[in-house]
């Protein structure tokens, strides 16, 4: 899964986004060369019309965000700077994360710790909103970039209902595909290093099958990704995001499962990479909906729509009925 803008990115992350600028920026250094290297390449602005580029074009680069485990919001970014464009909202410089509001106190927002603006919905509206004014909140969890937001002003501009909480979900499946296939690859070559009982452990039938059970899984999610971004334009349909997005969630927990119990405790500890993508695995599981958020919405839809339920799925795959 990648193409000329894919390659280009990965240029940039492969010297500014190692594992340890990324452990960095998690304790609490500044983000900034990250982001200006990433916002002066035009990187943030992929989604904009003058790039020219659709979701599906997009999508390789999202995967490559995932697999770098990028502390900055820059997907969130691609989609807010296209909202507020298509409003007549002028750009603001930095880094901007997406929040859904719908009604709760607070909002939960992925890598919202590295946000400088938050582009938040609630209902048929959206609002612009500088990080001083949100009320940012951290969740408590080692490392974890994801922040929770108070109440908070801006100037509001309409906004379909649920256009942003789709947004997340599509950007996310493929965020999680990214970051899967990292894991993957970690655990593999770790199996394949790992000698115990005078043989590689990648040797055993158990681990073998363990790792056959995570790839078909990490396949699924590349799939599912590409579903939520299977779009004629740069905006998610949005059964197919709840699609991707379900999918996507539900994988997490056996992936990191099984990288885990191959590692075995060195998985879990600070100074290894693997933990670096599993508690994203984690946070974006959750981000913008969890897989049981995304089967109700996906329920409802099919119980509301008129025929069979494989005529509905035909129909959301763009197929003829």
């Amino acid at each position: 899964m990648e193409n000329v803008y894919s390659d280009a990115l990965e240029a940039v992350l492969r010297d500014l986004c190692t594992p340890a600028d990324v452990r960095a920026i998690e304790a609490g250094a500044s983000p900034a060369p990250l982001w200006d290297a990433l916002q002066q390449s035009g990187f943030a602005d992929s989604l904009l019309p003058d790039a020219g580029l659709a979701l599906a074009d997009a999508l390789p680069m999202l995967v490559t965000m995932g697999q770098y485990a990028l502390p900055v919001p820059l997907a969130q970014t691609m989609f807010a700077r296209a909202v507020l464009q298509a409003a007549g909202v002028p750009l603001p410089d930095g880094p901007i994360a997406l929040a859904s509001r719908e009604g709760a106190a607070r909002a939960h927002v992925a890598d919202g710790a590295t946000a400088a603006w938050f582009l938040v919905q609630q209902d048929g509206a959206a609002s612009l909103v500088a990080r001083d004014a949100a009320a940012v909140q951290a969740t408590g969890v080692h490392g974890d970039l994801t922040v929770s937001i108070g109440e908070c002003g801006g100037q509001a501009f309409a906004l379909a209902p649920g256009t942003l909480r789709t947004m997340g979900a599509a950007l996310h499946s493929a965020l999680l595909a990214g970051a899967m296939a990292r894991t993957f690859d970690l655990t593999l070559q770790y199996a394949n290093d790992r000698a115990q009982f005078g043989r590689n452990i990648g040797k055993f039938q158990a681990i073998q099958h363990q790792i056959s059970v995570m790839a078909e899984q990490v396949a699924a999610v590349r799939m599912a990704a590409q579903i939520a971004c299977a779009a004629d334009g740069w905006q998610p349909e949005r059964m197919r995001a709840a699609i991707g997005k379900c999918n996507a969630s539900e994988a997490v927990a056996a992936v990191s499962a099984i990288a885990h119990a191959v590692h075995g405790a060195l998985g879990i500890t600070a100074e290894y990479d693997l933990q670096l993508f599993t508690r994203r695995l984690h946070a974006w599981r959750l981000a913008d909906g969890s897989e049981r958020y995304w089967a109700r919405e996906i329920g409802a839809a099919v119980c509301d729509a008129q025929g069979g339920t494989v005529d509905q799925i035909r129909q959301w795959a763009g197929e003829a009925a």
